[in-house]
């Protein structure tokens, strides 16, 4: 019932994994690991189109979210489909998180980072807290879920975890090689990059260098990295 993976990448929204970890994912794919994608939300208040129903825009992000997957080489792509602007630190929310962990068993766990002060959607900080809640202790303890453990779902201890949009980043990933994919999937997100002028792929661009300055590479994209030994 179970199988490992290399990483999880728990994303609030169709498109925010592209621009956090979708280099990084992009190169453990191309070095024969799995990557899973866990998808929040269905993304169906991202646009300024008054013409564009809630139901219409869901269906397209994720058509969207599997094109820009298969670019990249993710093996498996899940929805959970809760609404946009929606995510609450519930219990239900919670062991969510928790099943699919234990299920697909990952090494390495991705998602945003919870703790990004100021201006920050609040998705963002929802799924990262409830991620980081289900990492430790949740998933790791075989007391929290005795019905999981009576369908066979047994505890599951991550090794480490990486966050985007830290403040502090300490862990510096090289997408020189995959930075054109990269920006090749975020392009399939055309409900929300579409009307992005130019530049735009210009500045991200600028962005990853100026991250990966000092580190021996051309391109980085960065994250707090959190070992997890106990």
């Amino acid at each position: 019932m179970t199988k490992a993976c290399h990483a999880m990448v728990i994303t609030p929204h169709p498109d925010d994994a592209e621009y956090g970890i979708a280099g990084t994912a992009a190169r453990w794919a191309r070095e024969g690991k799995d990557v899973i994608y866990v998808v929040c939300t269905n993304g169906n208040k991202g646009t300024n189109d008054p013409e564009m129903a809630p139901e219409k825009l869901a269906e397209i992000r994720e058509k969207e979210q599997l094109a820009a997957c298969n670019l990249l080489g993710v093996n498996e792509v899940i929805f959970l489909r809760h609404d946009d602007q929606a995510l609450e630190d519930t219990p239900e929310f919670r062991k969510e998180i928790v099943r699919l962990l234990r299920i697909h068993r990952p090494e390495i766990v991705v998602t945003s980072d919870p703790y990004r002060r100021y201006i920050w959607h609040r998705d963002h900080r929802i799924a990262g807290r409830v991620v980081l809640d289900a990492v430790f202790p949740y998933a790791r303890d075989r007391l929290a879920y005795p019905d999981l453990m009576e369908q066979g779902i047994m505890p599951h201890k991550v090794k480490e975890v990486l966050l985007w949009g830290a403040e502090q980043p300490n862990h510096f990933s090289d997408i020189t090689e995959t930075f054109e994919v990269k920006m090749a999937a975020l392009r399939c997100h055309h409900t929300q990059v579409g009307h992005f002028p130019p530049k735009w792929l210009d500045l991200i661009k600028k962005r990853h260098e100026t991250l990966a300055e000092g580190k021996g590479f051309a391109l980085a994209e960065a994250f707090h990295r959190v070992e997890l030994w106990w």
